[in-house]
């Protein structure tokens, strides 16, 4: 089993996503898409920007990995479409890539990605293509805004800590680190969604009452 810890620096419920009973990893950080397995684990901690660099935004463990055509086909993750008419659970759907059958070309849905007026995003498709793996997880706890604290024995020194600044991620930790981190994870007792993503209230602010309604009902 392997860790895989980075920090969640955006949080709108897009990367991870973590709705309707799944959490999928299907755009960013294409080095963990690439190279997690099935068991591995993925954890994303918070931002010092919103006071929760020591805290644990959501932790994942891997189930099974699919393609983007497969994502996008299988009516399983139908859900997790975007739809930005919908609530903002819908409107930040990852389920957005999938290959045009004539050209082979990748085709980008209107979403969190894409630009403003729905245009695909180049850069976007460039970065989140570049690794054709979508990981997905039944046993996952996602804290959102509600991040839990992680206690100091997982923050100290080079190979014994999860949190880091950075756009990179962190695997290589000493032995038996994982397994006493994931541990602590599990003593939570807690699973699931458990809390809204860090910027859902500032989307929500920007949107309106009437989607706030479709949040909360849906959540």
């Amino acid at each position: 089993m392997k860790l895989y810890t980075y920090v969640v620096a955006r949080d709108y419920g897009f990367a991870p996503n973590p709705f309707f009973g799944l959490c999928t990893l299907a755009t960013c950080k294409p080095r963990i898409r690439e190279g997690a397995q099935v068991g591995d684990w993925v954890a994303g901690t918070g931002s010092k920007k919103h006071g929760l660099g020591d805290h644990l935004v959501y932790a994942m463990r891997v189930g099974e990995t699919l393609t983007f055509d497969e994502y996008w086909a299988n009516p399983r993750f139908r859900s997790k479409r975007p739809n930005l008419r919908g609530s903002l659970k819908q409107a930040f759907g990852d389920n957005i890539y999938h290959r045009d059958p004539s050209s082979g070309l990748w085709r980008q849905e209107k979403s969190h990605h894409s630009h403003g007026n729905g245009q695909t995003n180049s850069a976007n498709v460039k970065n989140d293509t570049q690794t054709n793996r979508v990981l997905v997880s039944d046993w996952f706890v996602y804290f959102g805004r509600d991040a839990v604290e992680i206690p100091a024995r997982f923050r100290q020194g080079k190979e014994e800590t999860v949190t880091r600044h950075g756009r990179n991620h962190l695997v290589n930790f000493r032995p038996g680190f994982e397994e006493e981190f994931i541990a602590w994870v599990l003593s939570l007792g807690q699973k699931g969604f458990r809390g809204e993503p860090i910027a859902f209230r500032r989307q929500l602010a920007k949107t309106g009452t009437g989607i706030r309604k479709q949040v909360r009902r849906s959540a």
